[in-house]
């Protein structure tokens, strides 16, 4: 490991960060010979990205390495805590860094910074695009890490001028040699065979969370003069913390595609067991609470739209009552879901309303949809002919078109013969069956 001297109290997980990208393990499809961010670190120029992937893989070292292989200045903004102003500040370092160097004599073109967003999920749309002028103008260059999938959690308009890369979970053979590196600096005990295989699977993946458990362990050790840590010893320290973690190789991401498959496949048991698998693997209930209200929407919509409303609710509930009263609202919500009639329509029909409307031209509002505000308005038509349904037998116009001129029905939604879907769609033949007569 690199040689930098550290205080006596630093955390063990700081200690060993790489200092280099050649003490970078795992990653490898990414930091390897030929690959994405090697060769982005070979160029000589920083590029925006986003690095997507689980707890503990190394999104933060890979950005603060950057940072040094570019000479750059290096500016943490936590969206957990932050905000705006943090954002107006880190503008305000980057303006005056490029601004010194520019004063100077070097030619150099001004310091490179880079910005590094921890979560940035949890930025809202309008700090999201606080971050957006200053990277097209390449006042600095901007590097998002995130746990959620960024297609959905990062603003287009910020995914469009950043790479995203994916990182993996570090693998069983990445953590040894982590253990490995951890015991090389003396901060360890010795350790049965057994524990420290108990301790990698305990990790799943996660470089922080051995290595602080292995920094607690060593003090516990210290404490009680132990000369070899063992298995019993192992679990009696940390209890139920050290639940046996499966090695099968399933990670985190499959694990709610089998939870959200489940549940779309109507079986509750199922989705039971991998709601429960996540819960006592770690996962945070709230994300379990979101991926509920997704697949409410999703899978089940208005086949039975109680779900949603059952979903939103389980979420709220587990936020009033939190661990682990709360997360028998979650067990409710998995269950009703799971058994709940299911259609995907509404899902179908969004999708392919975005495909067309993104690959069509923007066609003009008829003039008998716009709204009339002024007499200019009225004068030019606007509103003109635009039948009040609330006034119409029935409360329907029949006959009336609400699509631009020229439009054919494109027909997104299709409702299925399921549960209240089955009705929804009787009321739409018989509103096709009105318009066709007033045709």
């Amino acid at each position: 490991m690199a040689s930098t001297p550290h205080a006596a109290h630093t955390p063990l997980a700081e200690r060993l960060r790489p200092r280099t990208l050649g003490e970078v393990i795992g990653q490898q499809h990414l930091l390897g010979e030929g690959m994405p961010l090697r060769i982005a670190f070979e160029s000589g120029q920083p590029h925006s990205c986003i690095l997507w992937g689980p707890p503990g893989v190394g999104k933060t070292t890979i950005a603060r390495l950057m940072a040094d292989a570019f000479e750059a200045q290096f500016i943490t903004i936590s969206a957990v805590l932050g905000g705006v102003k943090d954002i107006r500040e880190a503008v305000e370092q980057a303006q005056m860094a490029q601004g010194t160097a520019l004063e100077g004599a070097s030619g150099l073109g001004g310091r490179r910074t880079i910005v590094f967003v921890d979560e940035v999920h949890r930025f809202n749309k309008s700090q999201q695009d606080a971050f957006l002028p200053h990277v097209e103008s390449g006042l600095f260059t901007f590097i998002g890490a995130t746990t959620e999938n960024p297609s959905f959690e990062v603003n287009s308009a910020l995914l469009s001028r950043a790479a995203v890369y994916v990182l993996q979970p570090l693998t069983e053979a990445d953590l040894a040699q982590i253990v490995d590196r951890a015991r090389a600096t003396g901060a360890l005990p010795a350790m049965e065979k057994t524990a420290e295989d108990r301790l990698i699977a305990y990790a799943d993946g996660d470089a922080r969370r051995l290595l602080n458990t292995l920094e607690t362990l060593a003090v516990a050790a210290a404490r009680e003069k132990l000369a070899e840590v063992t298995d019993a010893w192992l679990l009696r320290v940390l209890g139920e913390r050290m639940r046996r973690y499966d090695k099968g190789g399933e990670q985190f991401y499959d694990t709610i595609s089998a939870l959200h498959k489940s549940v779309r496949g109507s079986d509750p048991d199922a989705a039971l067991y991998w709601l429960v698998r996540m819960l006592d693997g770690g996962a945070d209930p709230r994300y379990m609470a979101r991926r509920l209200v997704r697949m409410a929407s999703e899978d089940i919509g208005l086949a039975d739209p109680r779900a949603l409303r059952l979903a939103l609710d389980a979420a709220e509930t587990y936020e009033r009552l939190g661990s682990p009263e709360g997360e028998l609202a979650l067990a409710q919500c998995v269950v009703y879901l799971a058994v709940a009639p299911k259609s995907n329509a509404v899902y179908k029909a969004f999708n392919e309303a975005r495909a067309f409307v993104k690959k069509d031209g923007t066609r003009p509002v008829p003039l008998h949809l716009r709204n009339a505000p002024t007499q200019l308005m009225k004068d030019l038509d606007y509103g003109k002919h635009y039948r009040y349904a609330h006034d119409e037998a029935g409360g329907f116009a029949a006959g009336e078109r609400y699509l631009p001129d020229g439009m054919a029905d494109p027909g997104f939604y299709r409702p299925v013969e399921r549960g209240l879907e089955i009705r929804i769609a009787d009321k739409l033949r018989e509103l096709k069956n009105l318009n066709n007569q007033k045709n």
